[in-house]
């Protein structure tokens, strides 16, 4: 299984790199910011004005691995602008891992939601029990504040209930809040697959190809927004003829990166495939879904992968994404953004990161 992901590793996140350079890495976009690395993008409209929630990265001599311990990421830094392609603020330190009682290490990828004069950020972190690896078990901790760029203060536990990480939060439009959840690889995502964390687990997924893919989470949260209002279930992706997507559809099943959306009465559950480089889209009726393959709206970019978030402004449709342009390395990444447009069925146009 090892020499099959590293394999994969080798001829799609290499090959994504080595096709930029067949392209003269002319990319269909360019970084929103370059003073600072950037990734893994949750783009909010607030009183206005555009704020997206990324990951840090930050320069390591780690070698990469399938658990990720090269992105070191250990504070957050908002970004601000008026309107898409206007000058981008970049705020000062919104959290730092030091600052989080119960977390040891590795902010990835945050989200942030908006109630009663109040701003959450939402951001999964290594607590300090260790597993097999002797590192911690993720968790998904909340952090809020009376100004979107922060500086936010930590609640002292993690959300109880929660494991694994990439938060992302949905509000319906009857008000409820939803957040969906999960990665596998080093998101630990596999290790939870009976309800509770083995420590023992698959380092990868569960190994069974014509078996049900794992699924992302998704739970209501409480009015509060710092707890779940029930037990996480299943967000069920099911391909065309009904049946859940298997294990072995790498280019199918949810990896990580789960981003909702809402469109005139469907919902849009957007991911990224991981170890095959794609974003997909899955269409429901309910925000618990269950969710109906669509396809890939977002071809691999450079890099190893790719985590997004899709908003409305403007009267347009916009993709937050990010890949490796400034750094050529996979932990060191750049937030970038383009235009997504729709059929007139729903589905969505292919995004090719780079130009033709």
């Amino acid at each position: 299984m090892k020499g099959r992901i590293l394999l994969a590793v080798l001829t799609l996140g290499v090959g994504s790199l080595a096709l930029a350079q067949d392209r003269q890495t002319r990319y269909l976009s360019q970084p929103l910011v370059r003073s600072i690395y950037t990734a893994d993008p949750s783009a909010h409209v607030f009183a206005g004005k555009i704020y997206v929630y990324p990951s840090h990265d930050v320069p390591t001599d780690i070698p990469d691995d399938d658990l990720g311990s090269e992105y070191a990421m250990h504070d957050y830094r908002v970004l601000r602008m008026d309107r898409i392609g206007e000058p981008v603020t970049v705020g000062l330190v919104a959290l730092d891992v030091k600052d989080v009682p119960w977390a040891s290490k590795q902010m990835w990828a945050p989200d942030a939601a908006y109630r009663n004069g109040t701003y959450f950020l939402y951001f999964p972190a290594r607590d300090k029990a260790k597993d097999k690896h002797g590192v911690g078990t993720f968790r998904i901790g909340v952090a809020t504040s009376k100004n979107p760029m922060g500086p936010f203060k930590a609640e002292p536990q993690p959300i109880a209930g929660s494991y694994s990480m990439d938060p992302a939060v949905f509000t319906d439009s009857d008000g409820k809040t939803y957040m969906y959840f999960g990665g596998i690889w080093g998101g630990q995502l596999q290790r939870w697959a009976t309800g509770s964390f083995d420590p023992n687990g698959s380092d990868t997924d569960l190994l069974q190809d014509d078996k049900p893919a794992l699924s992302g989470k998704v739970v209501r949260m409480n009015a509060d927004m710092k707890s779940f209002a029930e037990a996480p279930r299943d967000a069920v992706i099911l391909d065309s003829d009904g049946t859940p997507v298997k294990g072995g559809a790498h280019d199918k099943r949810f990896f990580e990166a789960s981003w909702m959306f809402k469109r005139g009465e469907k919902y849009y559950y957007t991911y990224s495939t991981g170890d095959t480089h794609f974003l997909n889209y899955a269409i429901g009726d309910t925000p618990y879904g269950p969710f109906t393959y669509r396809g890939h709206f977002l071809l691999p970019v450079q890099g190893w992968t790719t985590h997004h978030s899709i908003i409305a402004t403007g009267g347009k449709w916009w993709l937050f994404y990010a890949d490796t342009q400034l750094s050529n390395k996979n932990h060191l990444r750049n937030v970038k953004v383009t235009q997504v447009f729709f059929n007139p069925d729903g589905t969505i146009k292919l995004i090719d990161p780079f130009v033709k």
